[in-house]
């Protein structure tokens, strides 16, 4: 991506290691390895890395998300802790929601925290709109999920 010096391309197993680096450094309750091995394994699930340069360099940031039908749903993101504020996480779904675009997808949906208000202005600025709420969806801590959707719609 112009600007940040970032390129990116899908995920393989190969990545497992590098991605969980980034979970369990961003995350009070990070996915399992097992858990993001399984994505994989899904034929309408889409991980994506960001990667240092065009030529590939290392894994700064992911994204899952899953194209089913005519909607992206992102499930993660997350960026390397030496790596944020740098537009990684904003063009990990820019790239995510073009190719849902190319797929024919017409919205993007994905849940949020209540109380992580950078990522929901992130979202805000990217679009996003919030339509709902999930009681208690984040258990460990009974926290509520912010549900927030993006058209994907060119009309």
């Amino acid at each position: 991506m112009k600007g940040i010096g970032i390129g990116f391309r899908a995920a393989g197993v190969a990545d497992l290691a590098r991605i969980m680096e980034i979970e369990r450094a961003g995350f009070a309750h990070p996915w399992s390895e097992a858990l993001l091995r399984r994505e994989f394994e899904h034929a309408w699930s889409r991980t994506l890395v960001a990667v240092e340069g065009a030529g590939g360099g290392e894994i700064v940031g992911y994204v899952v998300f899953w194209l089913v039908h005519d909607e992206v749903h992102v499930l993660n993101v997350g960026t390397a802790p030496e790596a944020r504020r740098r537009g990684i996480g904003r063009a990990l779904l820019e790239e995510a929601a073009a190719q849902g675009r190319r797929q024919g997808a017409r919205l993007a949906t994905l849940e949020v925290r209540r109380s992580n208000a950078p990522a929901r202005a992130l979202y805000e600025r990217l679009g996003y709109r919030v339509v709902g709420e999930r009681p208690n969806y984040y258990a460990e801590e009974k926290e509520d999920a912010i549900v927030m959707t993006l058209d994907l719609d060119p009309r």
